[in-house]
């Protein structure tokens, strides 16, 4: 009987070690593994990297442990157990399994999995090593079945660690904010974040320094948009600061604001907003132009709308308005509304001379009409 109760002992034992440590080992995120500092932190994220050689030697131990144990034990209480026994002794050892040697260990290896992993992984590369035969055949087996490396995570997964790390009090709200705007940066285009054409200040350039001094001056912005014929022909970029050095400077005023302009370069609509603050730090510039498919002007993006993307609006005290794009929508619906109307009034005049014509039309087509049949009639 003492044999009996040893064997089902060990069976359990030898269940739960493999059961734990399986859990352990991949639960245990990829981050952890590599955060750990010596050899055992080393060892981790191999394995984790490439987890097929301990997932056979688990695999072999975790079913040698079972079918083989669960045999023998099957053996002992056969001479050790009356026939009556026999029949509820399977149902017993089935629950003892599950429950000590399933869902206890599985449990605790995953709430502990750093602890257990840094704790069995070496024994694990020793049985791997004892059972590197079956190892290495179930190894090539397994490579059948697999369709190369895969990433280690993705965008949705920290997104998710970053929302719940601020609902459990890891990190700060903002912080998370923080995180989920980096990744709207490359979500984000020109289109989304730039100023409207019909938004933007503006000059010619053909204006003369002297017509332009006193809209630069009371203009909010430090660079301004120089136009040729009209506004898909843009010739440059006029800097404040260039103006009012000409002007303190005594320059001819009645020169023309053309020359002083900096070059611009142009950027398609659906340029993610990531390229467009690389091109900002590369070319130290601070605007560029946005077109349509067509190459027309769409409007500017500035590093300022950029970095919107990750702060949020960023106002100053010279800002009249806080959201260009909405006030230029807002804009467009009253544009769009007006026009409707006087669209309206000026179709409602000819509606009803056309109803008065179709009348008077319809009066002198009777006598028209009878004429004719009358005609024929003779």
């Amino acid at each position: 009987m003492l044999e009996l109760v040893v064997a089902v002992a060990l069976v359990l034992l030898f269940s739960a070690i493999a059961s734990g440590t399986e859990a352990a080992i991949f639960s245990l995120p990829l981050s952890k593994a590599k955060t750990e500092t010596g050899r055992i932190g080393k060892i981790l994220s191999a394995v984790k990297d490439n987890p097929t050689r301990l997932i056979s030697t688990i695999v072999i131990f975790s079913n040698l442990s079972n079918i083989v144990g669960t045999f023998i034990v099957a053996a002992l209480a056969s001479k050790v157990l009356s026939s009556g026994t026999m029949i509820w002794f399977p149902w017993l050892l089935t629950s003892l399994i599950i429950i000590f040697a399933e869902i206890i260990p599985k449990t605790l290896g995953e709430r502990y999995s750093l602890t257990i992993a840094k704790f069995m992984i070496l024994p694990m590369l020793v049985l791997t090593w004892v059972l590197s035969p079956l190892v290495f055949l179930l190894g090539r087996f397994a490579m059948l079945f697999s369709s190369g490396s895969r990433p280690s995570t993705s965008e949705s997964e920290i997104r998710m660690l970053a929302t719940m790390g601020c609902e459990e009090g890891v990190i700060e709200h903002d912080e998370a904010e923080h995180l989920h705007r980096i990744f709207e940066l490359k979500d984000s285009f020109a289109v989304d974040i730039m100023t409207p054409r019909t938004a933007l200040t503006w000059l010619r350039g053909s204006d003369k320094l002297c017509d332009i001094k006193a809209k630069v001056a009371l203009s909010q912005h430090s660079r301004i948009i120089v136009f040729g014929k009209d506004l898909d022909e843009v010739q440059g970029v006029l800097l404040k600061n260039k103006v009012l050095e000409l002007l303190a400077t005594d320059a001819d005023e009645s020169l023309t604001i053309d020359r002083y302009v900096e070059p611009v370069e142009s950027f398609a609509e659906f340029t993610p907003a990531d390229l467009l603050l690389e091109y900002f730090k590369k070319s130290r510039v601070h605007l560029v132009v946005v077109r349509d498919e067509y190459g027309g002007l769409s409007g500017i993006v500035t590093l300022e709308d950029v970095l919107e993307v990750l702060t949020g609006e960023i106002v100053d005290e010279t800002d009249a308005c806080v959201d260009l794009q909405k006030e230029a929508r807002k804009k467009g619906r009253n544009h769009l509304g007006l026009h409707h109307a006087k669209s309206r009034s000026i179709n409602q005049k000819p509606e009803r001379e056309s109803v008065m014509a179709s009348r008077d039309h319809a009066a002198e087509v009777p006598a028209f009409v009878g004429i004719g049949v009358a005609e024929n009639g003779d």
